[in-house]
């Protein structure tokens, strides 16, 4: 069994970028810049856009981070958006989810210019994805194929069996597994709450993706011998023994199925770090097609 190391490659990825980086400042080039806007105080999410921030800054991107308190009004937020999409000092931004409940974040996915939507989420760039056309491939699933890429996961004929169908993660590993080429070519099967038999269906997979968000969701008996195991998957557990009240966990009993796996990711340490690392790839991206453009 190996780990798929996903806190070490992001590593290697932002040591990349930062040289990338670096050579542009010694031309004298524009550096690339990342915004993004939170709206509200979920913890959650201001640690994740914190971390982000701090990547841009290890990398040696610019970076802005846009506060809106949780009363902000969608039509508030997508002014501001409509401000993002039109300051041709930032190559891309996100709006970090979820949302107020009074915001429909549909519509706010709309707004991001394509050409600005470095998570990957806006129709125009799902829809290229799945046309094999080159585009802004969503930051989590990108990820994962970076790490089969870079550990050699051989996927080419491979049942890979996708749990979860959410359009972050579910529905476009699917699509990307499936493509002509590396990482992809295998057969996909995506499953979901109404999947009927998907113990029988998971025990038939050479590569299981995790995407539920249920706790140890994945047992060592559901899998066979020498899976490639990816989870996904990350929840906070209440557990007031512990300092800070909870601890986190995945997808998978990684206790017991990391005996039969061939590869498995960790949680922590596994697909969430690559999720930051490929945020920065694909701003590095939109920084190069807008100076292409110029």
């Amino acid at each position: 069994m190996e780990i798929l190391d996903g806190k070490k490659v992001s590593n290697d990825i932002k040591n990349e970028i930062a040289a990338e980086v670096a050579k542009m400042k010694e031309k004298g080039e524009k550096v690339p810049h990342l915004a993004a806007v939170i709206v509200g105080n979920d913890g959650a999410s201001l640690t994740y856009v914190g971390s982000k921030v701090r990547s841009c800054e290890r990398v040696g991107f610019e970076s802005t981070l846009i506060r809106l308190p949780s009363t902000t009004s969608e039509q508030e937020l997508l002014k501001k958006i409509e401000e993002l999409n039109e300051d041709t000092n930032i190559d891309g931004f996100i709006v970090q989810l979820p949302l107020p409940e009074q915001i429909d974040t549909q519509e706010v996915i709309m707004a991001i210019h394509p050409d600005k939507d470095v998570d990957g989420f806006h129709p125009t760039n799902f829809g290229k994805m799945a046309l094999d056309m080159s585009t802004f491939i969503p930051a989590t699933p990108f990820g994962i194929l970076e790490l089969l890429e870079r550990y050699n996961v051989d996927t080419k004929g491979k049942h890979t069996v996708v749990i979860g169908r959410s359009h972050i993660v579910g529905r476009p590993m699917s699509i990307l597994m499936g493509r002509k080429g590396w990482p992809g070519n295998s057969t996909v099967t995506l499953t979901h709450s109404h999947t009927k038999n998907i113990t029988q269906i998971i025990s038939q997979a050479d590569i299981v993706i995790s995407a539920l968000g249920v706790p140890k969701f994945l047992k060592a008996e559901m899998v066979k011998d020498d899976a490639v195991i990816i989870d996904v998957g990350i929840t906070r557990v209440p557990d007031d023994s512990r300092e800070r009240g909870y601890y986190i966990t995945g997808d998978v009993d990684f206790e017991n199925v990391s005996k039969k796996a061939s590869y498995i990711t960790p949680v922590p340490g596994g697909v969430g770090p690559m999720t930051i690392a490929m945020l920065l790839k694909n701003t590095l991206l939109a920084r190069e097609r807008h100076r292409m453009k110029k």
